[in-house]
């Protein structure tokens, strides 16, 4: 845990006590920090109370005590209105800040000169960060992995001299740290998305722009035209900008051509090393996600030799692009991080004939932009709410069956691709939709998924799976 020692003595309000608030209040509290602490869910204050945690209803408090109203990240800052508890907060004229801000904190009061390096983007974060612990781990170093990745980040070993923090930071998040400071910032792409949350696609942009703004170091991927502005603009404000692309050669930074990565200093590029065999980085998304770990790695001062080595090693992460079994020539993919189409899309591009299972809460949008993948496609099969509206749009351009659920959908694609003489056809979940029709979150989905494979292999594929 990392104690927050930045309100020690002050009162403070908590308002969201799942994973990540409850973790932030521990940490305020170890710090010394007064925390009254509250969640709209009785059984979550219950369980901070448990966990002696200070709760209490927010709407009774009295709000000119407070220094500060600490959020959690999955609470409405702005839209599509600001929570009650933020309403509360402005007019009692105090800030409203996330632990993402609690921790740049701390890094400022005990450490500032450890390495931290914080990753954005609309995809691919998640990856990206996970490469980067890797490589730095990997490298002999010390590294401390989390934020929006899985371990909260207050719950991250103490900030001390010599540790580097690698941390995944959502747009939640960054909204909720105003003085975000990276040794090393990371945007990787911009595409619509929880514009519920934002509003608009400018003030999406704008969010995901102040984790550079605030960077030592940035590294930006420019393949798509609103990052691309915010790398111009991070240069005309004098920051030094790592530009990373998989479309073009760049002056400055790393890019890849097909699987190979190429080095680039004021206009000499010299090959790096070869993607080519290593199964957790197929496809060109993951040669970006690659190309952004290079460029952080070496602002960390790794070695070529130790981010090569790193590569070659990396296992890359459960239910992204995760191969989970192979049986004959099929080969089964758990992509049920592909909450939308975007996302989709990167796994679409990594495989030649591909069986899909696709579909439960759609997103705006839906499947259309992935067009280009459709002949890809041997056959869709199509689950959740989104079915028939999926259905709609690959009618007479791909053939597709609504199979309705997980476990149907993977008996009939298991089947199928047997079937196949294709060298290596592939059972593809990459959903394109959010989980919340069939399942809590996108790991439970992905959870599924793999149990049904394993019930699968191993049974004639002309049956059904129970």
């Amino acid at each position: 845990m990392i104690p927050v020692e930045s309100f020690k003595g002050r009162k403070v309000a908590l308002f969201g006590l799942g994973g990540s608030g409850t973790s932030t209040a521990r940490a305020l509290v170890a710090g010394g920090a007064d925390v009254l602490a509250f969640d709209d869910a009785t059984s979550r204050v219950d369980a901070a109370a448990a966990l002696g945690i200070r709760t209490g209803d927010l709407r009774d408090a009295d709000w000119s005590e407070f220094a500060a109203l600490v959020l959690a990240p999955g609470v409405p800052l702005t839209h599509p209105r600001p929570h009650w508890s933020v309403e509360l907060a402005r007019a009692a004229g105090i800030e409203v800040i996330g632990d993402i801000e609690l921790f740049c904190r701390e890094r400022r009061r005990v450490a500032p000169q450890t390495s931290f390096v914080a990753i954005t983007g609309t995809n691919g974060k998640s990856t990206t960060t996970a490469l980067i612990a890797h490589l730095v781990k990997s490298a002999g170093r010390d590294v401390q992995l989390g934020g929006n990745i899985g371990t909260p980040v207050l719950d991250l070993a103490p900030i001390a001299a010599g540790r580097t923090y690698v941390v995944e930071c959502s747009s939640y998040q960054i909204d909720l740290a105003p003085t975000l400071d990276p040794s090393v910032g990371i945007h990787l792409n911009l595409t619509p998305d929880h514009l519920d949350r934002h509003g608009t696609m400018q003030n999406y942009a704008a969010v995901k722009e102040h984790l550079i703004s605030g960077s030592d170091f940035a590294v930006v991927g420019v393949d798509d035209t609103p990052s691309a502005a915010i790398a111009d603009r991070a240069e005309q404000a004098g920051k030094p900008v790592s530009r990373i692309s998989v479309r073009r050669t760049v002056a400055r930074g790393v890019y890849a051509q097909g699987q190979q990565l190429f080095v680039a200093d004021d206009g000499r590029q010299e090959p790096f090393t070869d993607l080519a065999g290593i199964d957790s980085l197929r496809g060109s998304h993951n040669a970006q996600n690659a190309a952004a770990a290079v460029a952080a790695a070496l602002r960390l001062g790794l070695t070529r030799e130790e981010i090569v080595r790193g590569l070659k090693t990396f296992p890359g992460l459960s239910h992204r692009m995760e191969i989970v079994a192979r049986e004959g020539r099929v080969l089964f993919v758990n992509d049920s991080k592909a909450t939308n189409a975007d996302a989709a899309e990167r796994a679409l591009a990594s495989f030649s004939r591909i069986y899909w299972i696709a579909g439960g809460r759609p997103k705006a949008g839906g499947i259309a932009p992935l067009a280009d993948y459709f002949p890809r496609i041997a056959r869709a099969y199509l689950i959740g709410e989104a079915a028939e509206e999926f259905a709609g749009t690959l009618d007479g351009k791909a053939d597709c069956v609504v199979s309705g659920t997980l476990d149907e959908a993977v008996a009939a694609a298991a089947r199928d691709a047997a079937a196949d003489d294709h060298r290596e056809p592939v059972v593809l979940l990459s959903p394109a939709c959010a989980s919340f029709d069939q399942f809590p979150n996108f790991e439970l989905r992905g959870a599924a998924f793999v149990d049904a494979v394993k019930r699968v292999i191993g049974k004639p594929h002309g049956r059904e799976v129970a």
